[in-house]
């Protein structure tokens, strides 16, 4: 893989270790599609290069991108709270939402982690389209939308 993006991130271990997030040049396939290699060293599963594929190079390094936030946000690294990225400013950082559109109903929720366990959500806030809900130290969970055709983001919305 020829690399053209590299991000340290710190696995909150005893003792600390690194998690290097690899992002490798596009190419174009024999059928005409382009890949994008990427590489997650670090984190459980991820040792090996990966590629996605898309209809051009900015299509596969985009899913590339939204892949390595996939898959950094889901794993259980992330979700036990020992991932961090202490080398960034704090209001530079990437955010990841969850975002649930059911387009029949035309509600949307975007939680603000990936899973909300039953129970954490301990107050319901209501306003206008929108129900905010927080956890047990105030901390924003979720956002259900109503009318959510309207107000979501069409870049949300899939």
């Amino acid at each position: 893989m020829y690399e053209i993006a590299q991000r340290t991130l710190v696995l909150r271990t005893e003792p600390p270790s690194d998690v290097v997030v690899t992002v490798g040049l596009p190419y174009e396939e024999p059928s005409g599609d382009w890949s994008c290699p990427y590489r997650i060293d670090g984190l459980d599963g991820w040792e090996h290069e990966r590629k996605v594929t898309g209809f051009d190079s900015l299509e596969a390094m985009e899913l590339a991108l939204a892949m390595v936030r996939a898959a950094l946000a889901g794993s259980h690294e992330a979700r036990a709270g020992l991932l961090a990225a202490d080398d960034l400013p704090q209001d530079s950082r990437v955010r990841s939402v969850y975002v649930t559109w059911n387009q029949a109903g035309n509600v949307a929720y975007i939680a603000m982690k990936h899973e909300i366990t039953a129970g954490e959500a301990v107050c319901r806030v209501e306003a206008d389209d929108a129900v905010l809900e927080l956890g047990g130290s105030g901390e924003l969970l979720g956002v259900e939308l109503t009318d959510a055709a309207t107000r979501l983001p069409s870049e949300m919305r899939f």
